[in-house]
Protein backbone atom coordinates (compact mmCIF):
# COMPACT_ATOMS: atom_id res chain seq x y z
CA UNK A 1 0.00 0.00 0.00
CA UNK A 2 2.80 2.37 0.97
CA UNK A 3 4.62 1.54 -2.26
CA UNK A 4 1.52 2.39 -4.29
CA UNK A 5 1.16 5.74 -2.53
CA UNK A 6 4.83 6.55 -3.13
CA UNK A 7 4.47 5.60 -6.80
CA UNK A 8 1.40 7.83 -7.15
CA UNK A 9 3.25 10.72 -5.52
CA UNK A 10 6.18 10.22 -7.87
CA UNK A 11 3.85 10.23 -10.88
CA UNK A 12 2.07 13.34 -9.61
CA UNK A 13 5.43 15.02 -9.01
CA UNK A 14 6.64 14.10 -12.49
CA UNK A 15 3.44 15.43 -14.04
CA UNK A 16 3.78 18.63 -12.02
CA UNK A 17 7.36 19.10 -13.25
CA UNK A 18 6.31 18.49 -16.85
CA UNK A 19 3.46 21.01 -16.53
CA UNK A 20 5.80 23.53 -14.90
CA UNK A 21 8.41 23.11 -17.64
CA UNK A 22 5.72 23.35 -20.32
CA UNK A 23 4.40 26.60 -18.81
CA UNK A 24 7.95 27.99 -18.65
CA UNK A 25 8.48 27.00 -22.28
CA UNK A 26 5.26 28.72 -23.33
CA UNK A 27 6.28 31.82 -21.44
CA UNK A 28 9.70 31.76 -23.08
CA UNK A 29 8.13 31.42 -26.52
CA UNK A 30 5.87 34.41 -25.83
CA UNK A 31 8.84 36.44 -24.63
CA UNK A 32 10.83 35.40 -27.68
CA UNK A 33 7.99 36.41 -30.00
CA UNK A 34 7.59 39.73 -28.18
CA UNK A 35 11.30 40.47 -28.50
CA UNK A 36 11.27 39.54 -32.20
CA UNK A 37 8.30 41.84 -32.82
CA UNK A 38 10.03 44.67 -30.99
CA UNK A 39 13.20 44.13 -33.02
CA UNK A 40 11.21 44.13 -36.25
CA UNK A 41 9.49 47.36 -35.21
CA UNK A 42 12.82 48.98 -34.36
CA UNK A 43 14.36 47.74 -37.61
CA UNK A 44 11.43 49.10 -39.62
CA UNK A 45 11.84 52.44 -37.87
CA UNK A 46 15.54 52.46 -38.66
CA UNK A 47 14.82 51.57 -42.28
CA UNK A 48 12.30 54.41 -42.57
CA UNK A 49 14.84 56.83 -41.09
CA UNK A 50 17.51 55.48 -43.43
CA UNK A 51 15.24 55.86 -46.44
CA UNK A 52 14.48 59.42 -45.41
CA UNK A 53 18.19 60.16 -45.19
CA UNK A 54 18.79 58.63 -48.60
CA UNK A 55 16.02 60.72 -50.15
CA UNK A 56 17.47 63.97 -48.76
CA UNK A 57 20.77 63.10 -50.45
CA UNK A 58 19.02 61.98 -53.61
CA UNK A 59 16.59 64.79 -54.41
CA UNK A 60 18.97 67.80 -54.28
CA UNK A 61 21.36 65.88 -56.54
CA UNK A 62 18.57 65.31 -59.04
CA UNK A 63 17.49 68.97 -58.98
CA UNK A 64 21.05 70.13 -59.61
CA UNK A 65 21.49 67.94 -62.67
CA UNK A 66 18.13 68.90 -64.16
CA UNK A 67 18.64 72.64 -63.65
CA UNK A 68 22.11 72.43 -65.21
CA UNK A 69 20.55 70.81 -68.27
CA UNK A 70 17.92 73.54 -68.60
CA UNK A 71 20.43 76.37 -68.13
CA UNK A 72 22.87 75.02 -70.71
CA UNK A 73 20.26 74.94 -73.49
CA UNK A 74 18.16 78.07 -73.24
CA UNK A 75 16.74 77.69 -76.76
CA UNK A 76 14.81 74.64 -75.57
CA UNK A 77 13.72 76.20 -72.30
CA UNK A 78 9.98 76.00 -72.91
CA UNK A 79 10.08 72.30 -73.72
CA UNK A 80 12.46 71.59 -70.86
CA UNK A 81 10.40 73.56 -68.34
CA UNK A 82 7.26 71.67 -69.36
CA UNK A 83 9.00 68.37 -68.58
CA UNK A 84 10.66 69.87 -65.53
CA UNK A 85 7.26 70.89 -64.16
CA UNK A 86 6.13 67.26 -64.38
CA UNK A 87 9.29 66.12 -62.65
CA UNK A 88 8.92 68.69 -59.86
CA UNK A 89 5.29 67.70 -59.26
CA UNK A 90 6.34 64.08 -59.03
CA UNK A 91 9.19 64.77 -56.63
CA UNK A 92 7.24 67.18 -54.44
CA UNK A 93 4.10 65.09 -54.15
CA UNK A 94 4.51 61.49 -55.29
CA UNK A 95 8.01 60.87 -53.90
CA UNK A 96 6.70 61.53 -50.38
CA UNK A 97 4.67 58.35 -50.70
CA UNK A 98 6.38 55.12 -49.81
CA UNK A 99 5.18 53.61 -53.10
CA UNK A 100 3.87 54.71 -56.50
CA UNK A 101 2.50 52.72 -59.40
CA UNK A 102 4.94 51.33 -61.99
CA UNK A 103 3.01 53.37 -64.59
CA UNK A 104 3.67 56.63 -62.70
CA UNK A 105 7.37 55.86 -62.20
CA UNK A 106 7.90 55.02 -65.87
CA UNK A 107 6.17 58.23 -66.98
CA UNK A 108 8.38 60.20 -64.59
CA UNK A 109 11.50 58.46 -65.94
CA UNK A 110 10.54 59.35 -69.52
CA UNK A 111 10.21 63.02 -68.57
CA UNK A 112 13.60 62.83 -66.89
CA UNK A 113 15.12 61.39 -70.07
CA UNK A 114 13.62 64.19 -72.18
CA UNK A 115 15.13 66.84 -69.93
CA UNK A 116 18.52 65.14 -70.22
CA UNK A 117 18.10 64.82 -73.98
CA UNK A 118 18.60 68.58 -74.47
CA UNK A 119 22.25 68.16 -73.48
CA UNK A 120 22.80 65.94 -76.51
CA UNK A 121 23.47 66.64 -80.15
CA UNK A 122 20.41 66.16 -82.40
CA UNK A 123 22.41 63.41 -84.11
CA UNK A 124 23.15 61.52 -80.90
CA UNK A 125 21.62 58.04 -80.80
CA UNK A 126 19.27 57.97 -77.81
CA UNK A 127 16.76 55.15 -77.92
CA UNK A 128 13.91 54.54 -75.51
CA UNK A 129 11.89 51.35 -75.68
CA UNK A 130 9.03 50.01 -73.61
CA UNK A 131 8.00 46.40 -73.29
CA UNK A 132 5.02 46.79 -71.01
CA UNK A 133 1.98 44.66 -70.35
CA UNK A 134 -0.51 47.28 -69.19
CA UNK A 135 -2.99 44.56 -68.25
CA UNK A 136 -0.68 43.21 -65.56
CA UNK A 137 -2.44 43.30 -62.17
CA UNK A 138 0.23 45.38 -60.41
CA UNK A 139 0.92 47.89 -63.19
CA UNK A 140 -1.51 50.42 -61.70
CA UNK A 141 -0.98 49.48 -58.04
CA UNK A 142 1.30 51.34 -55.62
CA UNK A 143 4.06 48.78 -55.21
CA UNK A 144 7.12 50.49 -56.70
CA UNK A 145 9.37 52.87 -54.78
CA UNK A 146 9.37 56.41 -56.24
CA UNK A 147 12.55 57.65 -57.97
CA UNK A 148 13.87 54.08 -58.20
CA UNK A 149 14.78 54.65 -61.87
CA UNK A 150 16.83 57.82 -61.67
CA UNK A 151 20.22 56.43 -60.63
CA UNK A 152 20.71 54.19 -63.66
CA UNK A 153 19.40 56.85 -66.05
CA UNK A 154 21.43 59.72 -64.56
CA UNK A 155 24.60 57.62 -64.54
CA UNK A 156 24.20 56.87 -68.24
CA UNK A 157 24.04 60.55 -69.16
CA UNK A 158 26.83 61.39 -66.75
CA UNK A 159 29.35 58.75 -67.81
CA UNK A 160 28.44 58.00 -71.43
CA UNK A 161 30.58 58.93 -74.40
CA UNK A 162 28.61 61.84 -75.88
CA UNK A 163 31.13 62.83 -78.57
CA UNK A 164 32.01 59.81 -80.71
CA UNK A 165 30.10 59.12 -83.91
CA UNK A 166 29.08 55.68 -82.65
CA UNK A 167 28.15 56.89 -79.15
CA UNK A 168 24.74 55.93 -77.85
CA UNK A 169 22.46 55.54 -74.85
CA UNK A 170 19.78 52.88 -74.82
CA UNK A 171 17.03 52.69 -72.19
CA UNK A 172 14.49 49.87 -72.06
CA UNK A 173 11.57 49.73 -69.63
CA UNK A 174 9.87 46.41 -69.09
CA UNK A 175 6.84 45.23 -67.13
CA UNK A 176 5.63 41.70 -67.64
CA UNK A 177 4.18 39.13 -65.23
CA UNK A 178 4.36 41.85 -62.57
CA UNK A 179 8.14 42.04 -62.92
CA UNK A 180 9.58 45.52 -63.44
CA UNK A 181 12.81 45.77 -65.42
CA UNK A 182 15.02 48.64 -66.47
CA UNK A 183 18.02 48.14 -68.74
CA UNK A 184 20.31 51.08 -69.46
CA UNK A 185 23.34 50.77 -71.72
CA UNK A 186 25.79 53.30 -73.12
CA UNK A 187 29.15 53.59 -74.75
CA UNK A 188 31.76 54.38 -72.13
CA UNK A 189 33.51 57.71 -72.43
CA UNK A 190 37.25 57.30 -73.19
CA UNK A 191 37.96 60.19 -70.85
CA UNK A 192 38.77 59.06 -67.33
CA UNK A 193 36.18 60.22 -64.84
CA UNK A 194 37.50 62.66 -62.29
CA UNK A 195 37.32 61.21 -58.80
CA UNK A 196 35.61 63.64 -56.51
CA UNK A 197 35.30 63.54 -52.78
CA UNK A 198 32.31 61.41 -51.76
CA UNK A 199 31.94 60.20 -55.34
CA UNK A 200 29.88 57.06 -55.71
CA UNK A 201 27.40 58.05 -52.99
CA UNK A 202 24.59 57.66 -55.50
CA UNK A 203 25.46 54.03 -56.19
CA UNK A 204 25.81 53.26 -52.50
CA UNK A 205 22.50 54.81 -51.46
CA UNK A 206 20.73 53.28 -54.45
CA UNK A 207 21.83 49.75 -53.54
CA UNK A 208 21.06 50.35 -49.86
CA UNK A 209 17.58 51.52 -50.77
CA UNK A 210 16.97 48.47 -52.95
CA UNK A 211 18.19 46.18 -50.19
CA UNK A 212 15.96 47.81 -47.58
CA UNK A 213 12.83 47.77 -49.73
CA UNK A 214 13.16 44.73 -51.97
CA UNK A 215 15.66 42.40 -50.33
CA UNK A 216 15.37 38.96 -51.87
CA UNK A 217 13.04 40.24 -54.61
CA UNK A 218 15.41 42.16 -56.87
CA UNK A 219 18.48 41.72 -59.04
CA UNK A 220 20.93 44.45 -60.01
CA UNK A 221 23.66 43.78 -62.55
CA UNK A 222 26.35 46.08 -63.87
CA UNK A 223 28.34 44.73 -66.80
CA UNK A 224 31.21 46.15 -68.84
CA UNK A 225 31.37 44.59 -72.31
CA UNK A 226 34.23 46.03 -74.35
CA UNK A 227 33.41 49.75 -74.54
CA UNK A 228 29.79 49.36 -73.39
CA UNK A 229 28.40 49.69 -69.88
CA UNK A 230 25.15 47.85 -69.19
CA UNK A 231 23.06 48.18 -66.03
CA UNK A 232 20.07 45.93 -65.51
CA UNK A 233 17.54 46.20 -62.68
CA UNK A 234 14.84 43.60 -62.11
CA UNK A 235 12.25 43.78 -59.33
CA UNK A 236 9.78 40.94 -58.88
CA UNK A 237 6.83 42.91 -57.55
CA UNK A 238 4.55 39.88 -57.41
CA UNK A 239 7.01 38.07 -55.15
CA UNK A 240 7.50 41.24 -53.11
CA UNK A 241 3.77 41.80 -52.56
CA UNK A 242 3.30 38.15 -51.54
CA UNK A 243 6.14 38.53 -49.07
CA UNK A 244 4.59 41.68 -47.62
CA UNK A 245 1.20 40.03 -47.25
CA UNK A 246 2.74 37.04 -45.49
CA UNK A 247 4.56 39.32 -43.05
CA UNK A 248 1.41 41.36 -42.40
CA UNK A 249 2.96 44.67 -43.51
Amino acid sequence: MATTIILILIIIGAISIVIYLWLRLQRSEKQKKYIENRLNTIQKGNNDIHLGTIETVLNPHLFKNILNSVQSHAYQTYFALDKLANILDYILYESKNRYVTPKEEIEFAKDLIEVNRIKLSPLFELTIKTKIDETASLYAQKVLAPLITIDLIENAFKHADLQSKDAYISIVFGFKDNVFTLTVSNKISPKASLKKEKSGIGNVTFEQRLDILYKGCYELERIIDDDAFIAHLKINLNEYKTKMLDSGR
